[in-house]
């Protein structure tokens, strides 16, 4: 796929609107992840080698905000047809993409147009929340959590990845300065840090490791613990 630059933020914006999976962002998402993402390419290239390890025959794998299908792929090189692929997204734009770019692969895919929290599911062994619950009201994500659980296989698995935050208050510091720098280092420019941190600001709500944790647990996961983190970035493993 031909990786068009993230410039949506390079110019000064009079009225900011909130940040949505547009059009526009589409155009540039591949690149305005990787650098604004730390460990993004990792998580997701292991995101697939987990599938491969847990996939069970003839179940299904859910991508659960699946936006381009990074996760799908990454899935359907690990499992080829032990198993059933579908990805979900509520952006046109991204399913109109992501059904473009898996169109070759060899595993069988669904994709769905729909709200992660109204898709059916059912007969899991593998599910993926890579950098979506962030993106669902709090109050809503216990009941999602769940809904995950009770479709899971013994034995399934889920991956969530998610920006995070620490209650520890210098800690919370540290970590934003870091991924600040890392931003920088990537190319971004202070206008473009900014701007983009208005438009997501009340869209993207982290919450600590515990939560995550404790939610999990709750929802009847057994093993729960992080696999991968790096600054307010983090990446999940629960096992039913």
């Amino acid at each position: 796929m031909n990786q068009k630059r993230d410039t949506l933020y390079a110019q000064q914006h009079p009225q900011l609107g909130r940040f949505a999976f547009d059009e526009q962002v589409v155009e540039v998402f591949p690149d305005m992840i990787q650098r604004s993402v730390p460990g993004y390419s990792t998580i997701i290239a292991m995101t697939g080698v987990m599938a491969g390890r847990y996939a069970q025959e003839n179940s299904h794998c859910y991508d659960l905000g699946c936006s381009l299908g990074a996760s799908s792929l990454a899935m359907a090189r690990h499992i080829g047809r032990r198993a059933k692929i579908i990805g979900v997204d509520n952006s046109d734009p991204m399913i109109a993409r992501c059904t473009e770019l898996l169109a070759d692969i060899d595993t069988e895919t669904e994709l769905r147009c729909e709200s992660i929290q109204d898709t059916a599911l059912s007969n899991a062994s593998v599910a993926v929340l890579n950098f979506t619950l962030q993106f669902v009201p709090e109050a809503d994500r216990p009941a999602l959590i769940r809904r995950i659980a009770d479709a899971m296989l013994p034995g399934g698995i889920l991956v969530l990845s998610e920006k995070i935050c620490f209650p520890d208050a210098h800690l919370q510091s540290l970590n934003e300065e870091l991924h600040l720098e890392f931003k920088r280092a990537n190319g971004y420019s202070e206008l473009e840090i900014a701007q983009k941190r208005s438009a997501i600001e009340n869209v993207l709500v982290p919450e600590t490791i515990a939560t995550h944790r404790q939610r999990l647990l709750e929802a009847g996961f057994k093993s729960v613990d992080v696999w991968f983190q790096c600054f307010n970035f983090a990446s999940m493993v629960a096992i039913k």
